[in-house]
């Protein structure tokens, strides 16, 4: 197996803008490119960061963890999961899931959410078997570009 690196992004990179746009179609079938200031923007937030992962230097694939405070207590989530076709497999959503899971546990997090669709099984198995477990709720988007008038 390639050599594998789990990294937090701290500062954007030609290697990165080029890596996180190669990845993005593979996660969404309508993304959006993003340029050198929009992941300036993201590096820069202070409730969120990438965690990138790298195969023999190259980007292999990421994930996004966020954070916040609510009146319940201190929560994290997990989105963006994505790992390039080319290495999928190979145990790297596990490692970039586990480092955010250590992430959320320093910042004091008392939960860490994400969610996944069900046409992704071996990402929900993955999941559960890191010990995520299946709520029973309902998720709603609210779309501001779908509002009219």
């Amino acid at each position: 197996m390639s050599e594998l690196q789990i990294e937090t992004v701290s500062a954007v990179t030609p290697e990165l803008v080029e890596g996180v746009n190669r990845l993005l179609p593979q996660l969404t079938s309508s993304p959006k490119t993003l340029s050198w200031r929009d992941l300036e923007a993201i590096v820069a937030s202070s409730s969120s960061l990438i965690i990138l992962a790298r195969c023999d230097q190259e980007p292999a694939g990421m994930l996004t963890l966020g954070w916040f405070s609510a009146p319940t207590g201190p929560r994290a989530f997990i989105d963006d999961v994505v790992i390039d076709e080319r290495y999928r497999g190979r145990g790297i959503g596990e490692a970039l899931v586990r480092s955010a899971l250590d992430h959320a546990r320093r910042l004091g997090a008392n939960t860490v959410d994400l969610t996944s669709r069900p046409a992704r099984e071996a990402a929900n198995r993955l999941y559960r078997r890191i010990g995520f477990e299946q709520r029973e709720t309902n998720s709603y988007r609210y779309r501001f570009d779908a509002v009219s008038g």
